[in-house]
């Protein structure tokens, strides 16, 4: 069991971090054309406040303090307790998205509708706006990255203070009588 652990945490993180990457890499090369516009002051000043705002907002309090530490519960949870069919879907299960309370699959769901709108109104965007929104989103996801790495390795290797997994009722319930 202790290798199903193992691959649980591992392809959980992977998942999720391959995920988010392959955002930053699409988008960074959006991002990137922002420097082949002649941007004027006001450009430079709203992709500056754009990229304080990203950082801050969906950086630190939306990766850092919520998402990433309870990636890292979540899969913590599934090592001490790696449910085969869970295993398999370990990013999706880190992320809130499967076997999760009721509130944390709704949250969860439509974060990605909104996330899934916010795309589709970027890409309607004229130059140089969709490069500067799009550097915002990649700083970050980036931020995310790496709180999520750390959080990861400080409660999986570290057994450092972990949040709530935010767990089905059923389970909370089977795991208190344990």
């Amino acid at each position: 069991m202790r290798l199903l652990s193992v691959f649980a945490a591992l392809w959980g993180l992977v998942g999720v971090l391959a995920l988010l990457s392959f955002s930053v890499y699409r988008l960074g090369f959006i991002a990137a054309t922002f420097f082949a516009y002649p941007a004027s002051y006001w450009h430079w000043a709203a992709l500056l406040v754009w990229l304080f705002f990203m950082a801050y907002s969906e950086g630190y309090k939306g990766f850092q303090l919520a998402f990433a530490p309870r990636v890292a519960a979540r899969l913590h949870w599934l090592v001490i307790n790696p449910k085969p069919w869970l295993v398999i879907l370990a990013p999706l299960y880190a992320m809130g998205f499967i076997y999760a309370s009721y509130k944390r699959m709704l949250i969860s769901h439509m974060i990605l509708v909104m996330v899934l709108v916010f795309v589709l109104l970027a890409e309607v965007l004229p130059a140089p706006w969709r490069a500067i929104v799009d550097a915002g989103v990649v700083l970050g996801l980036s931020w995310g990255i790496v709180a999520i790495l750390v959080c990861s390795v400080k409660v999986l290797l570290c057994s450092a203070d972990r949040v709530d997994p935010e767990l089905p009722e059923r389970s909370k319930a089977i795991a208190g009588r344990v």
